[in-house]
């Protein structure tokens, strides 16, 4: 039988790997790292804990996503404004 969710979580999977790209640490380490938390959770059936782990997943891309914004803004900032001393 085929969980209903699986194709959220795949989905999400595919999300992370793109955005696993840009990781300040490498996107090797970031894939495997990835990989390590899935292989963690695939056993889990109860589709009431995968809707939260797919949540905590959600949530996990917001932060990437502010962590990226930030290391933008902070490069603009720097290219753009003087040094302040």
């Amino acid at each position: 039988m085929t969980n209903p969710l699986r194709g959220e979580v795949i989905r999400l999977y595919k999300t992370l790997l793109y955005l696993g790209r840009d990781y300040p640490q490498g996107s090797a380490y970031f894939r495997e790292r990835l990989k390590g938390a899935f292989m963690k959770n695939k056993d889990v059936t109860d589709p009431e804990k995968i809707r939260k782990l797919l949540a905590r997943g959600e949530f996990v891309i917001k932060e990437i996503e502010a962590l990226y914004f930030l290391r933008k803004y902070r490069a603009m900032k720097k290219r753009y404004y003087e040094p302040e001393h």
